[in-house]
């Protein structure tokens, strides 16, 4: 009956054996698995890590270098605008410009007198034959006041006209002149009469010489 007992014990031995190797290896490949997945595939080999570690303390000047060529990276990222008074770019949320105009702009407003004026010209027979408009940024009023002295502004004008010879207003520097002194003669005449003057600009849309 012993014997019997011993039979089967020695038959079971090796089948437990084999059931322990192959659960055995179930386990570890289950752990290496797991291992693999909560380590997002990445093995990470401890020795480079420590090679790493040990070149940082070996190469003190690459490490700078490597940080100077990262800083750099990151000053190209940021306009001359968006650096700090150092000239770093800021490491927090870039600013949003806020557009502003540099310069106030006013409207201006044109006057054109109806009708030519013509004139002779000083020291000569030829005349002078031209179309006169006017403009000012200030209000309105400036050109009302011009069209209600339009019999004084246009004489005015004539008389002018009259003092300049062909050789006075040839070229642009020329007529450029003659422009100047009718801006200066007719806001002289508005100040008489107005108190204020106003034109800024005397224009030609026509001038013919005879």
């Amino acid at each position: 009956m012993a014997e019997e007992n011993n039979q089967e014990n020695e038959k079971k031995s090796p089948l437990k054996l084999i059931l322990m190797i192959v659960g055995g290896v179930v386990l570890l490949g289950l752990g290496i698995g797991l291992g693999i997945f909560l380590g997002g595939g990445d093995d990470t080999d401890p020795s480079a890590e420590i090679s790493k570690i040990i070149e940082k303390k070996e190469n003190p000047e690459k490490e700078e270098n490597d940080n100077k060529k990262n800083e750099e990276e990151l000053a190209e990222e940021c306009t001359e605008e968006e650096k700090d008074e150092e000239g770093n770019c800021p490491t927090g949320p870039k600013k949003i410009p806020k557009i502003t105009p540099e310069e106030e702009i006013f409207t201006t407003t044109y006057y054109e007198f109806p009708g030519n004026f013509t004139a002779n010209l000083k020291g000569s027979k030829k005349f002078l034959q031209l179309s006169v408009g006017v403009s000012t940024q200030y209000d309105e009023q400036v050109m009302v006041n011009v069209e209600s002295h339009q019999l004084a502004l246009r004489s005015e004008i004539l008389t002018i006209m009259s003092e300049f010879s062909s050789e006075d207003i040839a070229g642009k520097d020329g007529k450029y002149n003659l422009a100047e002194a009718l801006k200066e003669g007719i806001n002289e005449v508005l100040v008489k009469v107005e108190g204020f003057g106003g034109i800024e600009n005397v224009h030609f849309t026509s001038f013919v010489v005879q």
